[in-house]
C-alpha cells in the first residue's frame, strides 16, 4: 500500500529521479519557460515554488539551501536578483501550466510550464451593506 507516501514516481529510480527534477529546475529558471508532460510539470511545480520562496526570504541560508537543488551558481543568482523581486508581493502561485497536445511519438499529454507575468492585485475587502443603505 502508498498510504501517505507524496509525489509522483515518474517511472524512475530515486537517483534518477531527483537529478531529472534538479536539471528541469536548472533549466526552467535559465529560460523562464520550458516543454514538458504534464505529470512532470505538476512535479516540477512543487520546487520550482519552493524555489521561488526561498528567493523572496533573500538570506544567506535561503541562497545556501537553493544551492542544495540547483548546483549552478549562475541560475541561483539570476533567481535571487531578478526572477523572486518580481514576486515580492504575491504569497503563491508563481507559474502556470499550460496544456498542449498530445506528444506524436507515445501520445503523452504535453504541457508548457512557464512563469506567471501579470500583476497581482490582493482581494478587495468586501464591505457589508445594509437594507437600509441599499433602499436610501
Amino acid at each position: 500500500m502508498r498510504h501517505n507516501k507524496s509525489g509522483r514516481r515518474l517511472g524512475r529510480k530515486p537517483d534518477h529521479r531527483q537529478h531529472m527534477m534538479q536539471n528541469m529546475v536548472i533549466s526552467f529558471f535559465e529560460n523562464e519557460r520550458i516543454t514538458t508532460t504534464v505529470t512532470r510539470a505538476k512535479e516540477l511545480r512543487k520546487l520550482v515554488e519552493k524555489m521561488i520562496t526561498l528567493g523572496k526570504r533573500g538570506d544567506i541560508h535561503a541562497r545556501r539551501q537553493a544551492l542544495r537543488v540547483m548546483h549552478d551558481q549562475k541560475v541561483v543568482a539570476k533567481l535571487f536578483e531578478m526572477i523572486a523581486p518580481r514576486y515580492s508581493d504575491r504569497p503563491g502561485g508563481f507559474t502556470r501550466i499550460i496544456r498542449l497536445e498530445n506528444r506524436q511519438g507515445d501520445n503523452a499529454p504535453m504541457a508548457i510550464f512557464e512563469l506567471v507575468e501579470e500583476g497581482y492585485e490582493p482581494k478587495q475587502e468586501v464591505q457589508e451593506t445594509t437594507v437600509e443603505e441599499t433602499v436610501a
